[in-house]
Parts: structure tokens; C-alpha cells; sequence
């Protein structure tokens, strides 16, 4: 029993580093086991029997309630991979809060791949926040591979925001959107690495209803030796509007490629792109060391306000 609260307490350390919460329906996944969960009056929570995962049923009467489903993986050479799927009925407003803490102190590589898939409803409003981090002192790499997709029916809003801030050595996110007429879809993806961290990010999104909209704003700083690579794609299948937009803070000796790609299938499919990458404002640093901070710490006030 001591044992296992120990595991217990090192486990909410990790969620509460990684901004996670514990209130309404609930699944914590803890080194590819689920731990515990917990239904509410308008959500279920179902184990699957086929395969890794659970399925999440969120009925219309929902209204503004939260779901909390963090992953923790904090043995070291350990791989996870979890399918959940996310069933939301007509008429739905949920916010959902996933993500996972890998926290590696071995010297092998830890790895959680987790495929997501939202089926929402008509005239539903979704919200779905992914918070990624990694911690440990082991040099064996901590590897995230998210997968999510995305099915939208008509008239509903799906947002989705995601964040990578620290200690993630590896990933490779692949998202694939499709919105029926009248949907709207916003993303926000930031992102920070360090060292010889590898991010990379892919969006397949297909506007395929009439008055279907998207917005997707990626924000990134990468440090030190780090490489990325974003390739968002909006594709107008109807008479739609669709804006990517790719902004990149570049320091020190790393790399950055921004491949924004818009496709009109339609005569009535309006998209435009945007994409910079620079390094930090020279002015912007001045003024603060002019305040009396030093240089990493007027670094540090540019990239929180950038992310942000």
C-alpha cells in the first residue's frame, strides 16, 4: 500500500505539472493500465475489450462540462499505445482535457503514441486542449507520437488547442480534420524545444460542406540545436473559408521549415496562408534590458508573450 501511494503521489505531481485536473468524468492511464476513471450524469466511460482504450459517449444535455483523461509513463523503455474515441452527441458543449507527462529517469526510451478520434455531432461545440511534457533525469528519450482525427457534422464548432513547452525529445503529430457544411474548426498549436529536441507537426484539413470555415495559428520557438517541421493543409472541397497561419521564433543553431499548403477544389473556396519565422525582436530586447533585466530573462518575457 505504501508502495502504491507513492506511485499515486508522483502521478498527481505530474498531472499538476502538466496543468491536468481531476474534476467530472475522468480516466487516468498510468504505464499503459488504466488506473481509474469515472462516469457522470452525462458522460460514459467505456473500456475497450478489442484493443488498448476506452470509449468516451457524451450525450446532447451535456453543457460546459469538463473530461479529464491524462496518460502517465514513468518507466523507463516503456511504449504505449491507446485508441480512444470520442462519441458526441447532437447538440453537445463539452471541453475535453487530454495530453500526457512522460517522466524517463532510465537510460532506455519511453514512448506514448495515443490516437484520438472525435465523431461530433450536429450543432455541437467542442473543446479539446492537449498538454504534452517530459521530465526525468535518465538520458533515454521521451517520445510522443500523437494521432487525432476528427469528423465534424453540420452547424458545430470544434476547437482545438494544443501545447508542447518542455521536455519532449521527439514527436511526430498527425492531425486530419473533416467538417461538413456550416462547421467551424480553430486551432492552436504551440510549441517550444530545446536541445536536440525533433517536433513535427502535419494537419490534413478538408473542407468539404458549403460554409465550412477553418483557422489554424501554429506558434513555435525553437532553441539551441532543435529542429521543426510544420506542414498545415487546408483543402476546399465547397464553397468555405480557411486561414493557416505559421509564426516561428529561431534562435541559437536551430532549424525551422514551414510548408503551409491550401488546395481549392472549388470554385467558391477562398484560403489564404501566412508563415515567418525570425529571430527576436532586437528593439523588444533592448527596452526590457533598459527595464534592468537581464538578457535570458527578457528572452524568457518575449517568448512567454509570444506563446501566449
Amino acid at each position: 500500500m505504501a508502495e502504491l501511494d507513492k506511485v499515486t503521489q508522483a502521478i498527481l505531481k505530474y498531472i499538476d505539472e502538466a496543468g491536468f485536473k481531476q474534476e467530472g468524468a475522468f480516466n487516468l492511464r498510468h504505464n499503459g493500465m488504466s488506473l481509474c476513471h469515472g462516469n457522470s450524469e452525462h458522460v460514459k466511460i467505456v473500456k475497450k475489450e478489442d484493443k488498448q482504450g476506452i470509449d468516451i459517449y457524451i450525450d446532447g444535455n451535456t453543457n460546459g462540462e469538463e473530461i479529464h483523461i491524462p496518460v502517465v509513463v514513468d518507466a523507463s523503455g516503456f511504449t504505449d499505445k491507446v485508441y480512444n474515441d470520442f462519441h458526441i452527441a447532437d447538440g453537445a458543449n463539452v471541453v475535453i482535457i487530454a495530453g500526457c507527462g512522460i517522466h524517463n529517469d532510465g537510460h532506455a526510451d519511453s514512448r506514448h503514441d495515443g490516437v484520438h478520434s472525435f465523431f461530433v455531432g450536429k450543432g455541437a461545440n467542442v473543446t479539446y486542449r492537449e498538454n504534452h511534457y517530459g521530465a526525468g533525469e535518465g538520458d533515454g528519450a521521451r517520445i510522443l507520437n500523437p494521432v487525432t482525427k476528427i469528423y465534424v457534422d453540420e452547424d458545430s464548432v470544434f476547437t482545438l488547442d494544443t501545447a508542447q513547452i518542455k521536455g519532449v525529445d521527439s514527436t511526430k503529430r498527425e492531425t486530419e480534420v473533416e467538417l461538413a457544411a456550416g462547421s467551424k474548426l480553430f486551432v492552436m498549436e504551440k510549441l517550444m524545444t530545446h536541445g536536440e529536441q525533433m517536433a513535427e507537426s502535419n494537419m490534413q484539413i478538408k473542407l468539404n460542406g458549403t460554409a465550412s470555415s477553418a483557422q489554424i495559428i501554429s506558434r513555435s520557438v525553437a532553441k539551441e540545436h532543435s529542429a521543426q517541421v510544420f506542414h498545415p493543409a487546408a483543402v476546399g472541397n465547397a464553397k468555405c473559408n480557411a486561414h493557416i497561419q505559421c509564426d516561428s521564433i529561431i534562435m541559437d543553431e536551430a532549424q525551422v521549415r514551414s510548408i503551409p499548403e491550401i488546395n481549392a477544389r472549388h470554385l467558391d473556396a477562398a484560403i489564404v496562408h501566412e508563415a515567418a519565422i525570425g529571430r527576436i525582436n532586437d528593439e523588444q530586447l533592448i527596452k526590457l534590458r533598459t527595464m534592468g533585466m537581464k538578457a535570458e530573462e527578457a528572452e524568457s518575457v518575449i517568448i512567454e508573450a509570444f506563446l501566449n
